[in-house]
């Protein structure tokens, strides 16, 4: 059994080996952050202000998160995927949700509008969702989306030739005649 301590090179060839074709890619840079604000709305509850600071669950997952990001050998990668995550559950937690409904229904709906999105991704990509088979996918992904949106600024070259070398370059995949 694959330990969920592995390091990032290992975990990120892994996942983007069910992350070749660039239109799930590009809905993975949707769908990510959306299925985090849904979870963080989700999380926003219950809160407890300790010395000025409201402590959510929410807020304790960003925290043990950040600490498994950085903690991967890739530590630019750790603290820029921490710092995107922290920002994703500030947006959350920042939507207004008077009431259980209102919450319950922000929350359950963008978690499963950021889903549907991937899971059209994953149609285009003609795989399953790398989670299914290894449940820490659930943790890369975030860690994926952030290589993926610095990469263009010249960021991980190193991560990302190792990437390619192990899954392979990005195409489009042809739905007409899949391989």
């Amino acid at each position: 059994m694959a330990t969920i301590f592995r390091p990032a090179s290992v975990l990120l060839n892994q996942y983007a080996e069910y992350h070749r074709d660039r239109r799930n890619i590009a809905t993975h840079l949707i769908g990510v952050p959306i299925i985090g604000v849904g979870l963080g709305v989700l999380l926003s509850e219950p809160s407890f202000v300790v010395n000025g600071l409201a402590i959510t669950p929410g807020w304790l997952l960003v925290a043990l998160a950040s600490l498994w990001f950085i903690t991967r050998g890739a530590l630019l990668l750790g603290l820029a995927t921490s710092l995107i995550f922290a920002l994703v559950m500030l947006i959350a937690h920042r939507i207004p949700t008077p009431g259980v409904v209102a919450w319950a229904g922000w929350g359950v709906g963008l978690f499963a509008l950021g889903w549907l999105i991937q899971f059209v991704g994953h149609y285009y990509e003609g795989r399953k969702p790398a989670f299914v088979d290894d449940i820490t996918g659930l943790l890369v992904g975030p860690m994926f989306v952030t290589l993926e949106l610095l990469a263009p600024l010249g960021l991980f070259k190193t991560l990302l030739a190792d990437i390619e070398r192990h899954a392979g370059p990005t195409h489009i995949r042809d739905l007409a005649h899949p391989a």
